[in-house]
C-alpha cells in the first residue's frame, strides 16, 4: 500500500500526491517511516490499497497517530532523525490483509540477504517494486537509531516505509528509510524500534493509551483470529509456514505460535518493562536480554526465548513463562478470567507430550493461581473510556432506563403498501408519558429519514440540555429493527444520529411478531406440546427485572468461530439465563430459511435488550473474532445492562473519532426495549394530547 497527501479521491492513481510506502501491521493500522508522512497536511494523509490486482484501488483518509522520534519540525541536515517511524491511524473502518511482524528482539534474519517492497514514481507512473537485498552490518548499533546497511539492489525514491521481510522466517523485521547515496542500496529500521514508542500516563494495567501494546495486541488477535474456523477464505501466514516447513524455532509451530501470541493478547499487558524484566529473569537457566530496546510486551517476552534459551526456545522454558504471565496480579473481570482459562488451556494442551512430573507441577501451580488473589491498586484496567464508562447519574438507579427526556419516533409499515409506512414524532418526559409532536401517513420507506429530519430536529431542541442530548427511542417494525437510524443524518453538514446522542431501538408491532415455529436443522429443540408461558407480558417483566439485576452476558447466538449458524427458536431463546444479551454478528447474511425473522424471534421469547451488526457492516470474509471480544468486553465487563445506551453511544463516538480499538463496533445496534413503558397506543402510556 502507499501513502498520498490528504484528499487522493479519485486521483490516487497519480503520482503528484504520492509521498511514499507503508504497510498494515494491525487492522486500520499502517506503519511507515515519519519522513513519509511529514509531507502530509496538518498529520492527515490519505492510504490507497488494494488486497488483490484484481480489485480497485481504495483511498482511505487517515491521521498520523505517532511518530519516532517525537519530532514536530522537519527533517535536520543529512536526513530525518532515526527511528525514522510513524504509526497511521485510518479515520473509518476498512477490509485488508495485515503482514506478520516478528516478535524478536532485533534484527535477526536467517540468511544474509532480506526482501523489500515498496511504490514507486521514478519513471512517471506509479509502479510497485520488489526485490531482496544484502544484509551488510550496522550503524549504531546497540541504540534507538541503529540502522541495518543494506546493499546490492538499486532502492528508487518512494520506496521509503515499505516492508523488509525475512524470506526465511517469512516475518517483518523492518521499515526501509532511506537509499544510499551513492551506489547501490539503503537502510532499514527494525520495528524493535517502535518499543520506544512513549505511552501516555493514564496507560497502566491496559493498551490504552500506549500505541505500542494497541497495536500488536491487535496484530496478534488479528493473526490468532484467521485461524479460526472460516476465519479467513485465503491461506494464512501460519497456513503458508507450515506447509514451507518454516519455524521460528524446534519448539512452536506456526500455528501453534499465532494462538499463544493471540491468547497472550487477550490479556492485559505487563504493568511495566521492569516487570516483564524480573519474569524473564526468573525462568530457569535463561539467560537475561540485554538488546535494546527492553522488551514491552509480552509478545516481546516470548521473542526472547527464541535467541536466548538453550535449544531455541525449549518447550518447558515457554510453557513457565506462560505460567509466569498467569500469575501476575490483575483486576478479576470476567473477560480477563476468561483470557487467563484459555492460555491454561494452551498449556495444558501444548504439554500433553512431557513427562508426568512436570505436568503435576503445571497443574499444581494453577491451582495455587486459583486460590485467594490480591487485587492490583489503581485505576481497573479497560479499553477505552467509551467502553467502561459509568455515568454518575445511573448510579442509584440499576434497575431502570436510562433517566431523563426522550424522543419518540414510531414507524408503522403498511401491510398493504409494504413500500410506504405511517409515522410519529414525540417527545417524553422521564416518567415515561408523551407529546405527540408531529405525525404523517403514507411516507415512502426509501426517503423516510428524509421525511422526518424537521420534526426530529425541532423536538431536540426541545428537549436537548448543554451536555446531556436526550435519548432517540427508534419504534420500528419487526420486518424494519434493522434500519439504520443512527446512521441518518438531520441535515447533510451535521454528525450521524448515533454520534450525536443515544439511539435505541423498540418494537413498534408486537402483535404481528412471527409465530413460534421452530427452524428446521438437525440437532434443533423442539417445544413441547403445552405452552407454559402463558403470560407473554409477564414473562418480558420478570426477564426485564432479572436481567438488570445481575451481571449481564453476552451470547453469540449465529456465529461459532466465524462459522455461520441458524439463530435458535423461540423456546430454546427462551430457555437462556436471565441475565443473557442476545448478540447477532452476521445478521443480513441470510443462509437459512428462517434468518430474516431472527430478531422477531428473540422479542417473542422474552428478550428486551440485544445486540448486533447492521448487515452492511461485516464483508462476507470479515473476520469476526473482533466484534465477539468488544461485544463481551463490553457486556460481561460492563457494569450492567442499564449502562449499555451510554457504553454504545460512547462506542459510535470513538469510531467516529477515529479509534482504532472502537472499529469492531462499526454498525453496531441496541434493542432496548422496556417493558414497563409501552409505546403510544398499546393503552398503559398516558399520553397528553
Amino acid at each position: 500500500m502507499r501513502i498520498h497527501r490528504p484528499g487522493a479521491g479519485y486521483a490516487h492513481d497519480e503520482p503528484g500526491g504520492f509521498l511514499g510506502s507503508g504497510f498494515f501491521v494491525a487492522p486500520n493500522w499502517v506503519l511507515t517511516c515519519a519522513h513519509v508522512v511529514h509531507e502530509g497536511e496538518g498529520g492527515e494523509v490519505a492510504v490507497v490499497y488494494r488486497n488483490s490486482p484484481y480489485e480497485e484501488p481504495r483511498a482511505v483518509p487517515a491521521r498520523v497517530a505517532v511518530t519516532v522520534p517525537e519530532y514536530a519540525g522537519g527533517p535536520v541536515a543529512g536526513g530525518w532523525p532515526a527511528p525514522d517511524l510513524a504509526l497511521v491511524r485510518l479515520r473509518e473502518p476498512a477490509e485488508h490483509a495485515c503482514v506478520y511482524v516478528s516478535e524478536r528482539p532485533a534484527v535477526h534474519v536467517g540468511g544474509r540477504s532480506v526482501f523489500y517492497a515498496g511504490w514507486t514514481a521514478a519513471r512517471g507512473r506509479l509502479e510497485i517494486l520488489d526485490g531482496s537485498l544484502s544484509v551488510q552490518g550496522t550503524i549504531s548499533a546497540w541504540s534507538s537509531e541503529e540502522q541495518v546497511r543494506l546493499g546490492q539492489n538499486d532502492l528508487p525514491p518512494g520506496v521509503s516505509g515499505g516492508p523488509v521481510v525475512d524470506p526465511v522466517r517469512g516475518e517483518v523485521v523492518g521499515v526501509l528509510k532511506s537509499r544510499a547515496d551513492h551506489g547501490a542500496g539503503g537502510t532499514c529500521i527494525g520495528v524493535q524500534q517502535l518499543r520506544t514508542l512513549q505511552a501516555s500516563p493514564d496507560a497502566a494495567r491496559g493498551a490504552h493509551g500506549d500505541p505500542y501494546q494497541e497495536v500488536f495486541h491487535a496484530h496478534d488477535r488479528y493473526h490468532r483470529d484467521r485461524q479460526q474456523p472460516s476465519g479467513s477464505p485465503s491461506p494464512t501466514w501460519a497456513d503458508v509456514q507450515g506447509e514451507l516447513g518454516v519455524r521460528p524455532g524446534r519448539t512452536l509451530s506456526p500455528h501453534e505460535r499465532s494462538d499463544l501470541l493471540g491468547r497472550l493478547a487477550d490479556l492485559p499487558p505487563p504493568a511495566s518493562t521492569r516487570g516483564l524484566l524480573d519474569i524473564l529473569g526468573s525462568l530457569p537457566d535463561f539467560r537475561l536480554p540485554s538488546a535494546t530496546p527492553a522488551p514491552r510486551g509480552w509478545r516481546d517476552g516470548l521473542g526472547a526465548l527464541y535467541e536466548h534459551a538453550r535449544q531455541d526456545g525449549a518447550l518447558k522454558l515457554v510453557l513457565d513463562y506462560a505460567m509466569r504471565v498467569l500469575a501476575v496480579e490483575r483486576p478479576r473481570k470476567p473477560g480477563t478470567v476468561a483470557a487467563e482459562q484459555a492460555l491454561w488451556d494452551w498449556v495444558k494442551h501444548a504439554a500433553t507430550g512431557l513427562d508426568s512430573g512436570y505436568r503435576r507441577g503445571l497443574a499444581e501451580r494453577r491451582a495455587e493461581l486459583l486460590g485467594p488473589r490480591r487485587g492490583v491498586p489503581g485505576v481497573p484496567r479497560g479499553t477505552g473510556p467509551a467502553v467502561l464508562r459509568k455515568p454518575a447519574e445511573h448510579a442509584e438507579h440499576p434497575l431502570v432506563a436510562p433517566p431523563g427526556a426522550f424522543v419518540l419516533l414510531m414507524v408503522l409499515r403498511r401491510g398493504w403498501e409494504p413500500d410506504r409506512c405511517d409515522w410519529s414524532v414525540s417527545v417524553g418526559e422521564p416518567d415515561g408519558t408523551t407529546t405527540r409532536l408531529h405525525e404523517a401517513e403514507r411516507a415512502p420507506l426509501a426517503d423516510l429519514a428524509a421525511h422526518v429530519a424537521a420534526p426530529l430536529t425541532e423536538a431536540f431542541r426541545r428537549w436537548d440540555e448543554p451536555g446531556r442530548p436526550a435519548t432517540l427511542y427508534a419504534a420500528l417494525p419487526h420486518s424494519l429493527l434493522d434500519l439504520p437510524v443512527e446512521e441518518w443524518h438531520l441535515r447533510p453538514d451535521g454528525v450521524p444520529l448515533g454520534v450525536e446522542r443515544p439511539v435505541l431501538v423498540r418494537c413498534s408491532d408486537r402483535d404481528q411478531l412471527p409465530d413460534e415455529d421452530e427452524p428446521a436443522f438437525p440437532g434443533a429443540w423442539h417445544p413441547p406440546a403445552w405452552d407454559p408461558y402463558d403470560d407473554e407480558d409477564g414473562e418480558r417483566k420478570d426477564r426485564w427485572r432479572r436481567s438488570h439485576a445481575r451481571q449481564a452476558q453476552a451470547d453469540v447466538l449465529d456465529c461459532d468461530d466465524g462459522v455461520r449458524r441458524p439463530v435458535p427458536g423461540v423456546s430454546a431463546l427462551r430457555g437462556l439465563a436471565p441475565n443473557t444479551v442476545p448478540v447477532l454478528c452476521r445478521l443480513g447474511d441470510v443462509r437459512y430459511d428462517d434468518d430474516p425473522a431472527s430478531l422477531g424471534r428473540i422479542l417473542r421469547s422474552g428478550h428486551g435488550v440485544a445486540l448486533w451488526r447492521h448487515a452492511t457492516a461485516p464483508g462476507p470474509d470479515a473476520v469476526c473474532g473482533e466484534f465477539h471480544r468488544g461485544v463481551k468486553t463490553v457486556v460481561d465487563d460492563g457494569d450492567g445492562v442499564a449502562f449499555l445506551p451510554d457504553l454504545v453511544h460512547g462506542l459510535r463516538l470513538d469510531v467516529r473519532a477515529g479509534r482504532t480499538e472502537a472499529f469492531w463496533a462499526d454498525g453496531i445496534a441496541l434493542l432496548y426495549d422496556d417493558p414497563h413503558r409501552p409505546l403510544p397506543g398499546t393503552g398503559d402510556l398516558l399520553e397528553a394530547p
